[in-house]
């Protein structure tokens, strides 16, 4: 009995150590490459200023296009931070199109009606990915916004000028604010005006506190006065906005859970049900009130998702 658990502490401890081992290599690995600053990463390699730029800009496909639908979509592909790969996001789509359909096939049987919702699952999924990917970019731009006005506000005090400061900020801090802040310094130094740069950050970002650094440098440059000063009430309004953020995110934390749970709720069940009893639903497939209940279903579930969504989405 006493040589059993020696082999069961060595199988526990081996366990242990490997799931650590895991968690280090893909969990602490990949934060840890996310602290490189993607544009300290690319000048490292010896590329100049001007090439730099261009390929960040190349990557995530920002552009300045006169058609309006053209550049909020240029925008929004910017501010979720992805680096954009034509046969990647071709083979995405298709992927998604395939699997979607074979889900609803095999539930309302193959033809146009499953392909049509194949069609329209995939585009949904893949706008709520990029949604949910650039609102968590966004939240850690936030997250370290205040402190790269701090560090403006330092470098402005002890005589640097905005560009300058801009650029402390580019080479302290981690990204998504140190390549964004980078971007913006090396289009001022390359001859771009100050509130046009700021303007494309803000472009590239989509944070709403940006806002006021626009139009706080805009009337700066206008009027003037005391640059640091300006900065230093803009940081504490900031980060008093930054606490307002956590404490409307607490308290609307049980209405985003419900949310979550109601909407996989009807789905969850159905896949037990198809698993438990694969001919559960067989007398209602070929019915003809299941194509208009199903888009009934949607809509109902649409509609309660997007009231639950105003719901603990306002402005503050």
């Amino acid at each position: 009995m006493n040589e059993l658990w020696v082999v069961y502490a060595l199988v526990f401890g081996a366990a242990m150590l490997g799931i650590q081992a895991g968690y280090w290599f893909f969990v602490r690995g990949r934060k840890t490459q996310q602290v490189i600053n993607r544009r300290l990463a690319l000048s490292a390699q010896g590329v100049s200023a001007t090439a730099v730029l261009e390929t960040l800009r190349s990557e995530r496909k920002f552009s300045n296009n006169q058609n309006p639908i053209l550049r909020a979509l240029s925008g929004f592909w910017t501010q979720t931070g992805l680096r954009f790969d034509a046969n990647t996001f071709v083979l995405s789509c298709l992927a998604l199109i395939v699997v979607y359909f074979i889900v609803f096939g095999s539930i309302l049987g193959f033809g146009a009606f499953a392909g049509m919702l194949a069609l329209l699952a995939a585009v949904g999924t893949l706008a709520l990915y990029l949604n949910i990917t650039r609102n968590r970019r966004i939240a850690r731009f936030s997250a370290q916004f205040p402190d790269a006005v701090d560090v403006i506000v330092r470098g402005v005090k002890v005589g640097y000028p905005f560009s300058s400061a801009i650029s402390l900020v580019a080479k302290e801090m981690q990204d998504p604010i140190g390549t964004e802040f980078g971007m913006t310094a090396d289009e001022i130094s390359f001859g771009l005006d100050v509130k046009t740069a700021l303007e494309n950050l803000y472009r590239r970002v989509g944070q709403e506190d940006l806002l006021f650094l626009v139009i706080a440098m805009t009337i700066q440059l206008q009027t003037g006065g005391k640059l640091a000063d300006l900065l230093s009430r803009l940081a504490r309004t900031v980060r008093l906005r930054a606490t307002l953020r956590l404490k409307v995110r607490s308290l609307t934390a049980e209405g985003r859970l419900s949310a979550v749970f109601l909407s996989l709720t009807p789905f969850v069940l159905i896949g037990i049900i198809r698993l438990l009893s694969p001919d559960y639903f067989s007398g209602i497939v070929d019915s003809p009130i299941m194509v208009p209940a199903t888009v009934l279903g949607l809509g109902m579930l649409f509609l309660g998702n997007f009231t639950m969504y105003r719901m603990i989405n306002f402005k503050y």
